[in-house]
């Protein structure tokens, strides 16, 4: 697959998305040739019919489309829900399939980076009370263990869990992140 197939068939579903029957049809027929591919790969043994697990694959596309994300590339959500549904197939018959991580790695979100400065650390933990802002900074800042704040603080594990959880929940309210 390029990158030219890619936008086509995110182009595809936001027209059918839109209404476009049309569009509908064509992607719905040239995903199936790729989930079709996809699936008769992995099945190797009996007992799965590779076109049911296709014919599933289509339907939970269908019914999920609104739960695409339009600005994210729509192979690894399409990928994903084949993959969910082969899985699904031989559980039902009793069998266990195991993926490899590289084969499914590209449906994993990237993990959004957000810059935060010191300045917005300390802003943060500025409205908590002191023994909250030890837990939360050693915890969330420094990186320490609840074990190893415990024993830092010379408080047990079970108040370092409460100090945090409430740190970080007035931390939220604040900005309005409940």
């Amino acid at each position: 697959m390029t990158g030219k197939d890619e936008a086509e068939f995110s182009r595809l579903l936001r027209a059918a998305i839109a209404g476009d029957e049309k569009a509908y049809a064509d992607f719905l027929h040239r995903i199936a040739a790729l989930v079709r591919g996809f699936v008769r790969r992995k099945v190797v043994q009996g007992g799965v019919d590779p076109e049911d697990v296709v014919q599933e694959t289509l339907l939970a596309i269908h019914v999920k489309r609104h739960t695409w994300r339009q600005d994210a590339p729509v192979l690894p959500w399409v990928y994903a829900i084949a993959r969910f549904k082969l899985i699904d197939a031989f559980r039902r018959r009793g069998r266990r399939i195991e993926v490899e991580i590289d084969e499914i790695a590209e449906t994993f979100a990237e993990p959004e980076t957000e810059k935060v400065s010191e300045r917005d650390i300390n802003r943060a933990l500025d409205g908590l009370p002191p023994a909250q802002r030890s837990v939360v900074s050693s915890i969330s800042v420094d990186g320490q263990s609840i074990g190893e704040t415990a024993t830092r603080l010379g408080i047990s594990e079970t108040a370092v869990r409460v100090s945090l959880h409430r740190g970080l929940a007035a931390i939220a309210k604040r900005f309005g992140r409940q």
